[in-house]
């Protein structure tokens, strides 16, 4: 998934940036509009030269059309400039130039001194009147400005001067460059790119929803008349209760889809290229196009410009035509010719430019959907020229040039990084260079398994074939000359890739500088697994036996060293956790280590030094890993691992790993912290009884962990990062207090209403992995009285590294240092040796205690994952602080905590174990779906290997049936017999990689294959299906086909078409093969991440939870910036960042600007996470919460059943979280005095709560208090009180009579019952005197719009506390003394809260 945002070689020595591609002069120049701040930014693009692409104070373009608030943002903003000045000091005010070019009015532009020229040449390219010029310069009183010169150093460029736009003369780079951007421009509107998965374009649905923009004030109708024209009736399909899951409403129509039509064929003329005469006259190149009013004329693009010439489809004559129209540009010539383009281009410009500049700017990584309607395929030059040439990125629009991938992704590296600019600037490098060589790796690949490219080894079988295309080297995922016999044969080749991956995550993570790895992509595709890898400078040349100068390559048979390997890798043991160890090697001589003896260590032709094979990174995971003789713990034992899988090279999570020690350094606190309070209790008693204490205490806190762990917040802070001796040794006191308080605060926040589902979290994104230990303060003080002074002794102890410590003391630390497994004995320091149980690695008899010592801990950490990691995460869905709603969010969960996928069975067993198990049924059945989804994936997975490239969507569809449809005897349809007949002839020679018995797969049946899902559950998650059929299934476990197809699809890369499936039907199969539209590639990489952008994110939501709104708002502002910076303007993070910033601005009661960044935080999560990924449904009840306050009611309800629409889809009626929505909607359905609607919605909404969180809970009280309110307002007073009077009860029992809640309950239980005997009175009235009684007039009341909102906000988790002035000034004095104490020990580093998590950090709750 690649970033096309601005296609501009991050400025590397050899990226050769002049070449600026147009897509890129699309997405740059979008980027700008859409950044977070809009004018401020005009400082925040300062950071540097090249940083400044997509924050340049770009907000003038059309400043009416995009976004009305922009000049309010100016004022708004002035404010913060003085706070962020302390943060950035590169910040230089911006100027205004006027632009005038041909043919149009001057018009005025503010830039910043820190932009290069070019981008005011995007800017112009993306204007709506000179969006048809590419190829011209800029001038300043003659002298033509240089593309890449900043504008403070242009001599006379200020403020008011006229820059002129001069045509140039075109070159055939330049031609071409043109028809592409006009092809572009044409095709700005056609959704098809998002469907077929190209160019990073991806779908985006929310305007239909909110009828365009909601900041454009035009289509706003007047607030007041807005409540009587509201059709509140959602369709059927939404309401609660109903059983049907209709597919298409996914993708609703947009009519500005239907493109206008402006030329009916653009496409190169066969009478290219140019012969040698005409060159000489200036052609460039010869165009063919038919006009909509099929008009066919043949164009010459010349060095002067465009005319028509006279050339047919037959003869060639190249003369110009009578009129020939020359012109500059090509758009201006068609307009002369036909009046249906000249209408048709000035209407599409005009509704391109009034998107969002989200909906068009191109995505980081390529996102895949996985429906499309049938898309119309029309003639496209362009397209079908990059088809047929190895385009790859802007840069080779010349085939035969190639990027040199492995010289920039090391060169980005190893740019400098002293300050904050250079930081982001090398940053902005690196990403841009991994998101460009992840788009060409995936295309590699597929052009490798489509049989496009040739192997370098072609006589050898197809799957032992290696291949290299543009730079990059390709391999596939099979056992080759038997590597991996003793781990597992292909299983094993198959799971290298990814540990590999992770390994290559890891080190890039720790960023030592010095030391490279190689760029890596794993791309799953069509049943093959291929790994693209950057080439190191001259390993093709030399064998690998002498290249290899640290490590094995025969998986320890022969070991080497290098002390230059030892000293780049000593850098990375702590932070990594890797021990450094002796081995023996084939001469039984002691090679020391610093890494598994698999990893090596190469030095390439450019003198880097290179490590690859990074696949034992982390330490074996011996649950999954029986070894002879060696015995695991009995919380291991007890759930019955260890167990046989399907390789060897099974490794913990490196999330896991930090958990682990951080686990330990609590009780290697606790433990010193208990030993001294018994030496100053037995101060008398002689020193020997000491260590017989601890030894007891030692058993004790062992047997203990069970009991204390599953309890431990350090456990479930999702990628918490972790402390290693560092803190210790260094800075531990600062760091101990410091981190309680950080700990606490994130407890107080947690938000159980929102589930921390967010983009792939990567916890390895510490900085150099210095971080803070968050030290759980308080559990500690609780359980042992006195035990604060005891560490504060013992903090000192270890801070000061056991040197001038007296014995007694240096006692305690060791005997503490022993019992949790330290590697040193004077500080807390644990790590791992990751050879410890790798077949055929020895190790030396002097280092055998040391052998032992770390299989203990090995088993340990198993033991920890098993008794406290998957108790924890249970403990967090029970009480709704992890909220999964489909495979992805399952999966991160699970990873969060360090639990590894192949868990999944056990994780499910326990929750079937779980007392609680009626809770957490909502997370069983997502498991379940996940289980069976992947247990199909690995079938499917070879099946699709067996089948021919022709048959394809006939397999597919095949495998689905099977696989959904009640169809009992499910029959291939074989493509027909015309083709066969000559294909049995052919099939001999065409052999795809491992290609098999090429229609076996046809003979595969619905029970057969069940029974395969079954077996496959049995033995890779060990977890028995009982079931021979997929409706049986959906029986016993309540699981819906529609949420099954959707899993399977995303996981395997499979696109349908958008239709209704009848799944139940048993008389025909659900799906044929023109069902199948395409097939994509599942890929994965590695993440660079932002960190300074990260940092000042932390800041400002630690700011934000102390209470300092403003400021954490100023710091989240700073870190848009900055990540604006580094990642362009698509971006998960950024998607964090404007979300919590729209929450701020709302609970500061800044309304248009809370709905304002919320709407791109939409926008962004739909396309860079999908049109319905969970976070996408939440981000649609955030801005239907927005809407509401800015009094657009239809528009959010219109978002609120788009997000149960969605959220039906992926994973059904029944879970937490549509509670949730349930109770807005319903409030919302109040407030419009849909009452009967409303209460359907509110009481689904109580018993879905009842279900999970107990008839007990106050979300229940509250459920029933909002049912209440509706019946008063329908005057049906006994079921009003009879839903109160539950409320009130739950109430009084949970708070107590005093508390204001059971108050408020009880006030209204009079004020209900008054209603009532009055209502009775009146009937009664009317009872006795018939028509001539005399009725006193009832108060029916409408609810406020404010009564409603109050509701809202309190059921999203948003209570404003209404405080005086002088209140908050108190509270502020107070909260900063409290700082000020904290921070007397305490850094400037930004506490490590925890990585990016989603959840809104708000104080509030």
């Amino acid at each position: 998934m690649v970033s096309k945002t601005d296609d501009i070689p991050a400025s590397v020595p050899n990226c050769n940036p002049v070449d600026l591609s147009d897509e890129a002069r699309d997405g740059v120049q979008d980027g700008k509009e859409a950044s977070g701040t809009p004018l401020k930014d005009s400082c925040g693009c300062g950071h540097s030269a090249d940083t400044a692409m997509v924050n340049g104070g770009r907000a003038h373009e059309h400043t009416e059309e995009l976004d009305s608030k922009q000049d309010g943002t100016v004022e708004a903003d002035g404010g913060e400039e003085s706070n962020e000045q302390e943060v950035i000091v590169i910040q230089d005010t911006g100027f205004t130039v006027k632009i005038q070019a041909p043919g149009t009015e001057p018009f005025d532009l503010q830039v910043s001194p820190q932009e290069m020229v070019q981008e005011i040449h995007q800017v112009l390219i993306d204007r709506e009147d000179t969006c048809h010029r590419t190829c011209f310069s800029l001038q300043l009183d003659g002298n033509v400005l240089d593309n890449f010169a900043e504008l403070k150093s242009i001599e006379g460029l200020q403020e008011g001067s006229l820059l002129k736009v001069v045509e140039e003369p075109y070159t055939v780079r330049e031609a071409r460059i043109h028809v592409r951007h006009i092809r572009d421009l044409l095709k700005s509107l056609d959704p098809s790119d998002a469907y077929n998965g190209v160019d990073c374009n991806s779908l985006s649905f929310l305007s239909i929803f909110t009828d365009g923009d909601l900041g454009d004030s035009g289509k706003r109708k007047k607030k007041g008349s807005e409540l009587e024209q509201i059709d509140c009736t959602p369709p059927e399909h939404i309401l609660p209760g109903s059983k049907e899951r209709p597919l298409v409403p996914l993708q609703p129509q947009n009519k500005d889809w239907k493109p206008m039509q402006c030329l009916k064929v653009l496409t190169m003329s066969g009478w290219n290229p140019p012969p040698g005469n005409r060159k000489m006259h200036g052609d460039l190149m010869y165009l063919y196009i038919v006009t909509v009013e099929e008009r066919h004329v043949s164009v010459t693009a010349s060095t002067r410009g465009f005319y028509l010439n006279q050339s047919t489809t037959y003869t060639f004559n190249p003369k110009p035509a009578n009129p020939s129209f020359l012109s500059h540009s090509l758009v201006e010539l068609l307009s002369q010719i036909s009046p249906a383009f000249k209408k048709n281009f000035t209407a599409l410009q005009k509704k391109r430019v009034q998107r969002h500049p989200f909906e068009r700017i191109a995505t980081p990584f390529q996102v895949y959907s996985w429906t499309s309607p049938q898309v119309d395929h029309a003639m496209d030059c362009v397209r079908a020229e990059d088809a047929y040439t190895s385009r790859l990125g802007y840069e080779e629009h010349i085939p035969g040039q190639t990027r040199d991938w492995n010289e920039e992704l090391q060169t980005t590296r190893e740019l400098s990084r002293k300050n904050l600019p250079e930081r982001l600037l090398r940053e902005r490098a690196i990403f841009k260079v991994h998101s460009d060589f992840a788009a060409a790796a995936t295309r590699g690949a597929m052009a490798v398994i489509d049989g496009n490219v040739m192997a370098i080894n072609p006589g050898e079988e197809t799957r032992m074939q290696m291949f290299i295309w543009n730079n990059i080297f390709f391999s596939l995922g099979f056992d080759v000359r038997d590597h991996y016999r003793e781990l597992g044969g292909d299983a094993a080749a198959h799971a290298a890739p990814t540990n590999d991956l992770n390994g290559v995550r890891a080190y890039g993570a720790v960023d030592v500088e010095g030391l490279y790895t190689l760029g890596t992509v794993v791309v799953d595709y069509r049943g093959y697994r291929v790994t693209a890898q950057s080439i190191i400078p001259g390993i093709l040349e030399r064998e690998q036996e002498q290249s290899v100068i640290y490590g094995s390559i025969d998986f320890g048979k022969t070991v080497v060293s290098h002390s230059k390997y030892l000293e780049l890798l000593e850098k990375t043991s702590r932070p990594l956790k890797v021990q450094r160890h002796n081995v023996l090697n084939e001469k039984n001589e002691t090679v020391e280590l610093c890494s598994s003896v698999e990893c090596k260590g190469i030095i390439g032709n450019d003198g880097r030094h290179y490590i690859l094979d990074l696949l034992r990174t982390f330490p074996p995971d011996l649950n999954f890993l029986p070894v002879d003789g060696e015995e695991l713990p009995p919380e291991s034992r007890h759930q019955g691992f260890p167990r046989q899988h399907r390789h060897r090279l099974a490794c913990l999570r490196q999330e896991l790993i930090e958990a682990f020690v951080e686990h330990r350094y609590l009780l290697f606190m606790k433990m010193a912290a208990l030993q001294l309070m018994q030496q100053k209790a037995n101060k008398d008693t002689t020193k020997s009884e000491v260590p017989a204490i601890t030894e007891t205490l030692d058993t004790t806190t062992k047997t203990n962990t069970n009991a204390s762990q599953t309890q431990d917040p350090d456990s479930d802070s999702p990628a918490e990062v972790c402390t290693d001796s560092t803190v210790l040794t260094d800075n531990s006191t600062s760091a101990v207090s410091q981190t309680a308080v950080s700990q606490t605060a994130a407890d107080s926040e947690e938000n159980p209403s929102k589930p921390s589902t967010n983009g792939p979290l990567d916890p390895a994104a510490t900085q150099n992995g210095e971080c803070k230990s968050p030290l759980e303060g308080k559990e500690l003080e609780e359980s042992i009285p006195g035990l604060a002074q005891a560490k504060e002794l013992a903090e000192t102890l270890v801070a000061e590294d056991g040197s001038g410590i007296d014995p007694k003391s240096r006692e305690v630390v060791l005997n503490a240092c022993k019992a949790v497994g330290s590697i040193s004995n004077t500080s807390f320091d644990i790590r791992f040796n990751p050879d410890i149980f790798s077949p055929g690695v020895r190790f030396p008899d002097d280092s055998i205690d040391d052998v032992q010592k770390q299989k203990q801990l090995l088993k340990d950490a198993a033991a920890f994952l098993v008794s406290c990691q998957i108790p924890s995460l249970v403990k967090d869905c029970l009480d709704h602080s992890t909220l999964p709603m489909d495979g992805a969010t399952l999966t991160e969960a699970l990873h969060q905590r360090g639990i590894n996928v192949r868990y999944l069975g056990s994780v499910l067993e326990f929750v079937d174990k779980t007392p609680a198990k009626a809770q957490l049924e909502h997370f069983y059945r997502i498991g379940i779906i996940e289980l069976i989804t992947r247990c199909a994936k690995h079938i499917f997975k070879t099946y699709l290997q067996g089948v021919e490239l022709s048959a394809l969507s006939a397999a597919v569809s095949h495998y689905l049936n099977c696989f959904l449809s009640s169809f009992p005897d499910a029959v291939a349809h074989l493509p027909p017999d015309e083709l066969v007949s000559r294909r049995k002839s052919r099939k001999r020679r065409n052999r795809v990689p491992g290609g098999g018995d090429n229609t076996a797969w046809a003979s595969l049946t619905p029970s057969e294959l069940w029974k395969n899902i079954a077996t496959e559950a049995q033995s890779y998650y060990h977890f028995t299906i009982q079931s021979e059929s997929v409706d049986q299934v959906v029986e016993i476990f309540g699981l819906q086909k529609i949420t099954l197809l959707r899993e399977i699809s995303i996981k395997t890369g499979i696109q349908i078409l958008i239709k209704e499936y009848n799944f139940d039907s048993r008389h025909k199969p659900a799906f044929t093969e023109e069902d199948i539209l395409n097939i994509f590639p599942v890929v994965k990489h590695v993440n660079p991440k932002a960190s300074d952008a990260f940092h000042f994110f932390q800041s400002g939501q630690a700011k934000v939870q102390q209470g300092f709104l403003k400021e954490g708002c100023e710091l989240i502002n700073e870190a848009l910036n900055l990540f604006n910076n580094v990642y362009g303007a698509m971006h998960v993070e950024i998607c964090a960042c404007l979300r919590l910033l729209a929450r701020l601005n709302y609970i500061m009661g800044d309304h248009a600007e809370a709905l304002s960044n919320q709407q791109k935080a939409v926008l962004m999560s739909e396309r860079v996470l999908g049109i319905e990924h969970p976070n996408t449904i939440q981000e649609y009840m955030h801005l239907a919460l927005y809407c509401f306050v800015n009094g657009q009611l239809s528009t959010a309800l219109r978002l609120l059943y788009r997000a149960r629409y969605l959220m039906l889809l992926v994973c059904g009626e029944d879970h937490p979280e549509m509670a949730l929505l349930d109770s807005n909607i319903g409030l919302v359905l109040h407030g419009v005095m849909e009452y009967d609607l409303s209460l359907r919605f509110l009481e689904n909404a109580l018993s879905i709560n009842t279900k999970y969180h107990g008839a007990r809970s106050l979300k229940v009280a509250l459920s029933h208090h909002l049912v209440a309110r509706v019946y008063e307002s329908k005057a049906e007073f006994r079921s009003a009180l009879q839903h109160e009077k539950e409320g009130y009860t739950i109430y009084k029992n949970q708070m107590g009579e005093a508390h204001e809640k059971t108050k408020e309950s009880s006030e209204y239980l009079k004020y209900l019952t008054q209603q009532a005997v009055a209502l009775q009175r009146t009937m009664n009235e009317i009872y006795k005197n018939g028509s001539n009684a005399s009725i006193t007039p009832l108060k029916f009341t409408a609810p406020s719009m404010a009564s409603v909102l109050e509701q809202l906000n309190i059921i999203n988790g948003i209570i404003f506390i209404p405080l005086s002035q002088k209140d908050l000034e108190n509270l502020k004095a107070e909260v900063q003394r409290r700082q000020q104490m904290q921070e007397l020990g305490k850094s400037e580093e930004p506490t490590e809260d925890s990585m990016l998590e989603l959840e809104d950090k708000i104080p509030i709750d």
